[in-house]
């Protein structure tokens, strides 16, 4: 079928990110738009033509008079709200354009309200209550996860996480009010150290499937699982970082200043307000640390899988696997 004039080319590949995701720019240009907040905005019957978009063009079909940059546009709208697996709609705030505001609100919370103890364990409650949702929204297909693991996660992310804010709150009493300001952030590290290994279990199990460069499947491995989860926990560590680190640091400049001490109440939405503006860069470049598709050396594998590769195809010396998020 010969296109007609200026109608757009069936070999644009929109199953990959638009940028070049081999550098650390284009990752992040990738995720300043998967992170856009301004995604949440859309109704309904934007999302579903942007779907229409692109299946139809997955199809082979091309929607008449459409543009190649309204077709990387409809294609990042769909990735926003739909799962890549199960081409299921997200819950809002499951999907990666909630982050920002949704962690601006929890974490601005948690900075200001880490003086009491009640305070202190409901909002680490809410912030694993909230991951426990993304992390189910945006769960691989490919291992699927049952709730009663999902249970387990989410119970002890939350222990650990209120564990953490309140004995570190009881050490930090006779320490410089400051110090104290960071126990939120304590709290949050220590939860991801247990929250995303637990999520993903299953692969630390059984393994994750490595590929040669071509994309050929090698074999499963565990090795690779360790390594790409603990590539996701260093990168929601740092994430976290500007949010939890700077606006203690501004706010507690502030609440000494006249201006504040007449108006308390100004100080759980400027301390939001802070967190959001540090979010909405930190999220995406922390997104962007570690490659998507990150790689292994064949020396680093199991045995078994090792002496496999070796002995399928001798001049492998890397393999390639996808890290999650």
């Amino acid at each position: 079928r010969q296109s007609k004039m200026g109608e757009l080319p069936l070999d644009i590949n929109i199953q990959e990110p638009r940028w070049d995701q081999s550098t650390f720019l284009g990752r992040a240009r990738h995720f300043f738009t998967v992170t856009d907040p301004r995604n949440l905005l859309l109704s309904g019957a934007q999302l579903e033509a942007s779907r229409n978009i692109v299946q139809n063009y997955r199809a082979g079909v091309v929607t008449p008079g459409l543009t190649e940059d309204q077709l990387w546009r409809a294609k990042y709208v769909y990735d926003s709200a739909f799962h890549p697996d199960t081409g299921e709609k997200v819950v809002l705030i499951g999907r990666m354009s909630a982050q920002v505001p949704m962690n601006m609100t929890i974490t601005g919370c948690m900075l200001t309200f880490y003086r009491k103890t009640p305070t202190v364990v409901f909002w680490q409650w809410v912030n694993q209550s909230f991951n426990a949702v993304v992390n189910y929204s945006n769960r691989s297909g490919d291992a699927p996860i049952t709730v009663g693991q999902l249970g387990t996660a989410y119970v002890s992310a939350t222990t650990g996480a209120v564990a953490t804010a309140l004995g570190l709150k009881s050490l930090t009493k006779h320490l410089p009010p400051l110090v104290g300001r960071f126990v939120p952030f304590a709290a949050v590290a220590a939860a991801n150290c247990i929250n995303i290994p637990l999520m993903r279990q299953r692969e630390l199990q059984v393994g994750i499937p490595v590929t040669d460069e071509e994309g050929q499947r090698l074999g499963h491995s565990v090795a690779a699982a360790k390594q790409g989860i603990f590539q996701v926990v260093i990168s929601r560590i740092c994430m976290a970082i500007p949010a939890m680190a700077i606006p203690p640091v501004i706010m507690d400049t502030l609440e000494k200043k006249d201006f504040l001490k007449r108006r308390p109440w100004l100080g759980a939405p400027l301390q939001v307000g802070l967190v959001g503006f540090c979010l909405v860069f930190a999220t995406p470049l922390c997104c962007a640390l570690f490659p998507q598709r990150s790689s292994l050396h064949v020396s680093r594998l199991e045995p078994e899988l090792r002496a496999r590769v070796r002995e399928q195809n001798p001049s492998i010396e890397v393999v390639y696997y996808n890290k999650g998020l």
